[in-house]
């Protein structure tokens, strides 16, 4: 931990939150030149949503932004070792979606869009698929597999975006909890602690999901909530092969193989906002009634109480991410709300975030859509995602 902030620090940015995606804007704002401060409420890095995640990264995405943020990450974390020497825990281990009739005209024109991005994706039939895990292929139309989809290690990954930042020059501290944000005469930000003030004219609301209750320190509106997700293991010795992430799109039923230990869950539509990290033990009779309609094995695994978690997404009211500056106050990014996809598009996110301020606009994507003004008149095209 460094030095506590005082009140005479002065930096070019405040990044709050010390999650996989503060970390990573971190980094890629000190390797721009500029001077970094990293606050973070809790004792330690990635003890949020991102150290309870599932880990899991993928590129089969329907839309151009959100192909881009995912596969220009992934080819980061693929890259990761060797430009920087730590393994971040990349391991292409694949990503398998089972879809049903109704979508799947639609998913190949998703399948040729990707290619078009240069991601690597394979269709394949029912049947083919089964090399991978066993399933009831009634109601499946087809397959898509993503070989270079997988997972990484989140907290190493998060740790070493924060190694790299502080190499920058970055100060990174722990137990900080913000307690109040406001405004020099001159605009900038004054981001107050028990531990002291920072003054910077860019701060970054990297916060999770308590990145609502942050921005309204600074009377700026961020709608993201917590959200629950139970991850259940089974014993371990319970499977014996490597299972890729998959996806039954039509229930939304997930799972991976962890080692000899499976790993799968399912969302709750009915979870009550707020944060939990207690597992939810009536769920799991849920979830083995309709996964064990696409995988009859399931129900007769072995399980391991003490191996499952609880973690939870930050959800925004459409499920897709805050990227950007507060219109009025373009000093303020956001860099929120990823509904669960954070692991897996952070080193882009953090690079447009140190674009953002660094140019004084986002220019290499069009991030245009992921702005908070699309919540002034009502939410609109609210998709299903995983």
């Amino acid at each position: 931990m460094d030095h506590p902030p005082n009140v005479d620090t002065r930096v070019d940015a405040v990044v709050i939150g010390a999650g996989i995606i503060g970390a990573s804007s971190a980094y890629h704002l000190a390797a721009a030149g500029h001077t970094v401060t990293v606050l973070e409420a809790r004792s330690g890095y990635a003890e949020g949503s991102s150290g309870r995640s599932f880990a899991s990264v993928r590129s089969q995405w329907a839309d151009d932004l959100s192909i881009d943020l995912s596969w220009n990450s992934i080819r980061t974390y693929q890259r990761f070792e060797e430009k920087h020497g730590i393994d971040v825990g990349y391991r292409p281990t694949g990503y398998l979606l089972l879809w049903d009739e109704s979508v799947w005209a639609r998913q190949l024109e998703a399948v040729a869009l990707q290619r078009r991005h240069g991601v690597p994706v394979d269709v394949l039939d029912p049947a083919a698929a089964q090399r991978f895990v066993a399933f009831e292929t009634h109601g499946v139309a087809g397959t898509t597999f993503g070989p270079q989809d997988g997972r990484i290690d989140p907290h190493i990954a998060t740790g070493a975006f924060l190694e790299l930042a502080r190499g920058h020059g970055a100060s990174v501290h722990f137990g900080s909890p913000v307690i109040a944000i406001d405004n020099d005469p001159d605009g900038a930000w004054l981001v107050h602690t028990a531990k002291g003030t920072v003054h910077a004219p860019h701060v970054v609301n990297a916060a999770g999901g308590w990145s609502a209750e942050t921005a309204a320190l600074a009377g700026i509106s961020a709608p993201v909530v917590h959200s629950k997700r139970n991850v259940y293991a089974s014993a371990s010795g319970a499977i014996d092969r490597d299972i890729p992430m998959t996806c039954d799109m039509a229930t939304g039923v997930y799972m991976r193989s962890d080692g000899d230990r499976l790993l799968f869950g399912l969302s709750n539509p009915r979870q009550t906002d707020g944060y939990d990290t207690e597992v939810d033990w009536d769920w799991l009779e849920n979830l083995l009634t309709i996964g064990s309609e696409r995988f009859p094995w399931l129900a007769d695994l072995p399980l391991d109480s003490r191996a499952c978690w609880a973690g939870t997404y930050e959800n925004t009211p459409d499920a897709k991410p805050l990227i950007g500056p507060e219109p009025s106050r373009p000093g303020w990014i956001h860099a929120c709300g990823f509904s669960g996809h954070g692991v897996m598009q952070a080193p882009e996110v953090g690079r447009l975030v140190a674009e953002q301020v660094t140019g004084g606009a986002i220019t290499s994507l069009d991030v245009s859509s992921l702005g908070p003004e699309r919540f002034v008149d009502g939410i609109h095209g609210l998709d299903m995602v995983i």
